[in-house]
């Protein structure tokens, strides 16, 4: 046989051999990515008033541990992506918010029916006290009351701006103190709290679930995926450097983005 020829036959068998192996090893790899992807799997569900039994459509149910939301239908029917020992969260204004764990039963046989209860609200008195405009402007601006806390920005961090409390000469100070000193509170909520940020972030990129904060004042749903108290969420923002006007009066979105902020910055400051 011709020498050329062998050499040849050589080189374009070693190469079969060599794409064999590659394919089994990519085969290999791809069986165990397979093998570690956790199976997804749907829950079926009712959300019903425990007081009549009628069916209640727009209650939003939240997956908190997959940070996925739907809302019910005008059956009061629902459809999300849960597995066992999943925690979901519903929520309707005005009822008592619900948590379930999920078990093997509910996926299995589907069409599980959830009940929540309405909140009973002991209304008091309000005095409702208009201001007393003139028409005339010069005169009418001096009568709004006006945000006392001033705000700063730094240079080379995204924020639009500190609240650093009122416009007294120390309020800067305190706002540059507590950025630039991040080792205490925030430091010990944001060290252990990770995963819990994380899924902060991806509820920011949940258009349904954004919409759904923003209609919210009750900070129920945060305190639920951070797994904190109320007062705790509170105390996160003001060494943020947010005052307590836009703690008080923000919705669960504006919170949201607060937080998210202030975290991706006590990132940047760690490095």
């Amino acid at each position: 046989m011709n020498p050329n020829l062998l050499i040849l036959s050589n080189i374009i068998e070693e190469c079969i051999m060599m794409t064999k192996r590659l394919f089994l090893f990519l085969l290999v790899i791809c069986g165990e990515y397979v093998m570690g992807q956790e199976p997804t799997e749907f829950l079926s569900g009712t959300v019903e008033n425990e007081s009549t039994g009628f069916p209640m459509e727009s209650v939003h149910v939240l997956n908190l541990n997959k940070v996925e939301g739907v809302t019910t239908d005008n059956k009061g029917k629902f459809e999300i992506i849960a597995q066992v020992n999943d925690t979901l969260y519903f929520s309707y204004l005005g009822y008592k918010s619900l948590k379930i764990a999920v078990t093997q039963d509910m996926i299995k046989f589907g069409n599980s029916k959830f009940k929540i209860n309405q909140l009973a609200f002991a209304l008091e008195e309000i005095i409702l006290r208009p201001y007393q405009l003139t028409g005339y402007l010069d005169i009418d601006v001096k009568n709004v009351p006006i945000n006392t806390s001033g705000r700063y920005r730094i240079a080379g961090l995204s924020s639009a701006g500190y609240e650093g409390g009122n416009r007294n000469p120390n309020a800067i100070s305190k706002t540059f103190a507590s950025l630039f000193n991040p080792t205490d509170f925030l430091n010990n909520l944001f060290g252990n709290k990770a995963v819990q940020m994380r899924k902060l972030k991806k509820m920011r990129e949940n258009d349904a679930l954004k919409n759904l904060l923003a209609s919210k004042f009750d900070r129920e749903i945060l305190t639920q995926l951070i797994n904190i108290e109320r007062i705790d969420l509170d105390e996160i923002l003001r060494s943020c450097n947010y005052s307590d006007v836009f703690i008080k009066e923000s919705n669960d979105l504006q919170i949201l983005e607060a937080i998210s902020g202030c975290y991706e910055e006590y990132r940047v400051l760690q490095l």
